[in-house]
């Protein structure tokens, strides 16, 4: 039996082969031609000129009606979105592209198509051999045809003279994004299709039944990408070509997912500010406790701003994320406000409550005996001693010597002392009318803080979270 690659015996050929004398170089070039012939006779390709005729000329597009452009119908399908770039503001795709379109000029033997296929696939080198439409995408960065060992692309002809050109493609594509409801932000970043070099008078893209399919199984880190849009088919006018150009438009949805950013930003925050507020239930003689919390919480703060800044390129207004930390650091910066206040308050009223008690009315006690170095009666303070003052009793034997005779100072009744007082000391404290007790304002400013802080905090959150949701919701 006789390999491939074996030549068929001299024995097999016309007679006239052998009676014709020829010499050995001869012989050697005919035996490597005749086993040439038998093996690219088993191991041929499809030629461009079996389905092409002879006068194709590839740059000149199909005949059509008169007047009517050439119809190219596009569909894509989405394998992968690998990054969303916020800083470069882009996003890489991967995707398949088929373009489909009808070229009667094709001449497609029967014996070119398997046995109840109406197609046959041939390789990419084929397509440099057809006429086709030059679409490329309008606000792209980087185009390139997936390649690892060879293109991956390919034609397929069929039997109405249909031609499809598909390709595995990888593209950076530019997108315009943003950023003011950001972190809960929702990007509608477009793909521009157009033809570089036919005008929409000699080819017409559109989209075909399939439009454009995304990868059921893809996920992104922080986004969630659904449906398309919307699909468009419009005519741009380019201003460096001077004309009007098939245009296709398919509108991706990237919503960011907020969870990421509550774990990580919403809730943290919240719970520094309310850190804070335990500041309200500390003594103001506890000054390096007090301080040390407060600037703590608003170095955490102020950390945690830094860090989220950079995820995000520097735009120039406020982002949604801005006024949710702006207001964290106010209620923080408030509660430090608070303390400095309550603090020099409070030395105002020591340095009041001083100065009322050295105005005070002094009490002067007598001795009521003879003793030497004794007072007989309750003295009154007067700096750091007490003061007797030696007086005239009456005799022993009198009736009247259990009740002394005392030459006081002019006294001075608890009404006016307490009007005396609260006249000194009216700024920073006060006398109940009720209870009848001094009531100072430093520590009336801490007990409201423990009730006011809360309530405007909550107040902001309320009012925050649904201005935002209403703004993202009319956004989309």
């Amino acid at each position: 039996m006789r390999t491939p690659l074996e030549c068929p015996p001299l024995r097999n050929r016309p007679s006239s082969l052998k009676m014709r004398p020829v010499s050995w170089p001869t012989t050697i070039f005919f035996l490597i031609w005749l086993c040439n012939d038998v093996v690219s006779k088993r191991n041929h390709t499809l030629k461009p000129r079996v389905v092409l005729p002879e006068n194709y000329v590839k740059e000149v597009r199909p005949p059509a009606r008169k007047g009517q452009p050439v119809t190219v119908e596009f569909s894509i399908y989405v394998v992968d979105v690998n990054s969303i770039n916020v800083e470069d503001m882009d996003f890489r795709v991967d995707m398949f592209i088929r373009q489909t379109w009808m070229e009667s000029r094709l001449q497609l033997p029967e014996d070119i198509f398997e046995e109840g296929d109406d197609h046959v696939t041939l390789p990419p080198e084929f397509f440099d051999n057809l006429w086709h439409p030059d679409p490329y995408f309008l606000n792209s960065k980087v185009t390139e045809i997936a390649e690892l060992t060879h293109k991956f692309s390919s034609v397929t002809l069929y039997r109405n003279q249909t031609v499809r050109y598909a390709a595995r493609m990888h593209a950076i594509i530019a997108c315009q994004m943003e950023f003011q409801l950001y972190p809960m932000d929702i990007q509608s970043c477009p793909i521009y299709i157009e033809s570089f070099s036919y005008s929409n008078q000699k080819v017409r893209f559109r989209w075909s039944e399939a439009g454009v399919t995304i990868n059921p199984e893809l996920k992104l880190l922080q986004y969630h990408i659904g449906e398309p849009l919307r699909l468009e088919e419009t005519n741009g006018y380019m201003i460096d070509k001077d004309g009007n150009y098939s245009r296709l438009v398919v509108y991706f949805r990237f919503e960011r997912q907020i969870g990421h950013h509550l774990i990580q930003t919403f809730a943290p925050s919240s719970l520094v500010v309310m850190l804070s507020w335990f500041s309200f239930w500390l003594d103001l003689d506890a000054i390096p406790g007090r301080v040390t919390l407060l600037v703590t919480c608003m170095l955490t703060l102020v950390t945690m701003f830094t860090g989220l800044r950079a995820d995000i390129p520097p735009v120039a207004y406020v982002k949604a994320l801005d006024l949710w930390m702006a207001g964290c650091m106010m209620f923080v910066f408030a509660a430090l406000g608070e303390f400095v206040v309550v603090k020099v308050l409070d030395k105002q009223y020591q340095m009041n409550k001083n100065k009322a008690q050295e105005s005070l009315p002094r009490i002067i006690p007598v001795r009521l005996n003879g003793d030497k170095g004794s007072c007989g009666t309750v003295a009154a303070w007067e700096g750091s001693g007490v003061r007797c003052r030696k007086v005239d009793v009456m005799s022993p034997t009198s009736p009247a010597s259990a009740t002394p005779a005392v030459h006081p100072a002019p006294a001075a009744t608890p009404h006016l002392i307490g009007v005396e007082r609260r006249q000194s000391i009216l700024q920073v404290a006060w006398l109940d009318a009720d209870t009848g007790q001094e009531r100072v304002l430093w520590r009336e400013i801490d007990k409201l803080s423990r009730v006011v802080f809360p309530a405007l905090f909550l107040l902001f959150v309320t009012m925050y979270w649904p201005v935002l949701l209403l703004k993202t919701k009319t956004s989309s």
